[in-house]
């Protein structure tokens, strides 16, 4: 990347994706720890109960 220092402008743009793929990662972390922080552990799930049996006793 070094290279692009002779044209103009060719260090901002490195920066700027520089800056970009920083976000990217933050981002990626932030979405990371939010996903752990909602997961539910196995142990803790119970087995579904389809809806016509809770139904059948409104009717």
């Amino acid at each position: 990347m070094s290279s692009t220092r002779g044209s103009q402008g060719g260090e901002s743009e490195s920066k700027s994706e520089q800056v970009e793929a920083a976000e990217r990662e933050a981002a990626k972390q932030r979405l990371l720890a939010q996903a752990e922080t909602e997961r539910v552990p196995v142990e803790d799930t119970t087995r579904a109960v389809p809806d016509r049996r809770w139904r059948r006793g409104q009717r």
